[in-house]
């Protein structure tokens, strides 16, 4: 933080993020979060995506309101073009219902690589089938890694199964995943990844399906996140008639999921297809996977899990201010 320890707003750098997330419940934080929007306890607006001019860019932002809290806030989320690698940031604003007032602006991209997979294995505990014993994760970026440490114990896995194709020139990432849990082992070929899998977790920045065809042996949760590429899709759109279909938010989602849009226009598949949300799944509300056909959860990130998890992090710095 860069103010005094009685300002505000307090502004928080990836530092103070990196310092301050292993006292952060994180799980707990988005599961009363859920629960309160299946609730009418909080509002989860669209998110909007905002083009720069000229093919320069565009920024999405992400809003929510949690009454209980008192707060409310948005999370900006740039894809800047450059000449090489694309610029990618994200920074979430924190404010009062009560005064009006900005509470904190965090440097919010360790929060969303923590966020996101932690709503996946919360949408993994409800819909994955009980008996699900073998799990596969695609993807070994930061998001990935994520998503493994914190699928890991989600189930009684018999197997952890991880596909990249940059861990295949990269022997010591490779021993540093399988280091994590006796029960991983590292793929070669996405097919053997993913054939007997009852939990696939794809986690890549793929624009176009990573999955096709006769890959899966079986009926199978598949998760994905994708990114923020317009229309991204890790799955082909033509599957989503046939699977039971859920979602982090049904209100928000399909409209912006690029397969769901895709699915929509190309495939004669609607958004009331979809079976349930996660807000609708933490209160006991959704009917879960029948495993006749392959079950599908879409995340595209909500405002809110930002709003959320800035407040408990503004809840935390806050807190150790007071004892200094």
């Amino acid at each position: 933080m860069s103010q005094s320890e009685n300002a505000l707003p307090l502004i928080v750098d990836q530092h103070a993020v990196r310092k301050a997330l292993p006292h952060l419940d994180v799980r707990g934080v988005l599961a009363q979060m859920f629960r309160a929007l299946g609730s009418d306890m909080a509002v989860q607006p669209p998110q909007t995506l905002t083009l720069f001019p000229q093919g320069a860019g565009d920024f999405i932002t992400y809003q929510g309101v949690m009454a209980e809290a008192k707060v409310f806030g948005a999370k900006l989320s740039p894809y800047i073009v450059t000449k090489a690698t694309p610029i990618i940031t994200a920074w979430t604003a924190l404010m009062s219902m009560e005064t009006g007032q900005p509470l904190m602006l965090c440097d919010s991209g360790q929060l969303t690589i923590e966020r996101t997979p932690r709503a996946t294995a919360l949408a993994v505990e409800q819909l994955a089938a009980d008996a699900a014993s073998r799990l596969a994760i695609i993807g070994a970026g930061a998001v990935g890694q994520a998503h493994l440490r914190h699928l890991v114990s989600v189930r009684p896995w018999q197997s952890i199964r991880v596909f990249s194709p940059e861990l295949a020139d990269d022997t010591a990432k490779r021993a540093q995943l399988a280091a994590l849990d006796e029960r991983i082992s590292i793929c070669g070929r996405i097919e053997d990844c993913v054939a007997d899998a009852d939990v696939v977790a794809l986690c890549t920045s793929s624009g176009t399906p990573v999955l096709h065809e006769n890959m899966l042996g079986k009926p199978a949760l598949i998760t994905s996140i994708s990114t923020n590429v317009a229309n991204a899709h890790e799955i082909p759109p033509a599957w989503l008639p046939n699977m039971d279909v859920y979602c982090d938010y049904r209100r928000t989602t399909p409209a912006s999921a690029g397969e769901m849009k895709l699915a929509s226009e190309l495939h004669d598949w609607r958004a009331e297809a979809v079976q349930g949300d996660l807000a609708e799944l933490m209160c006991g509300e959704a009917i879960k996977p029948s495993y006749q056909k392959h079950a599908f959860f879409r995340s595209i990130g909500l405002g809110l899990e930002d709003v959320a998890i800035a407040y408990e992090l503004f809840k935390y710095l806050a807190g150790q201010a007071r004892m200094q």
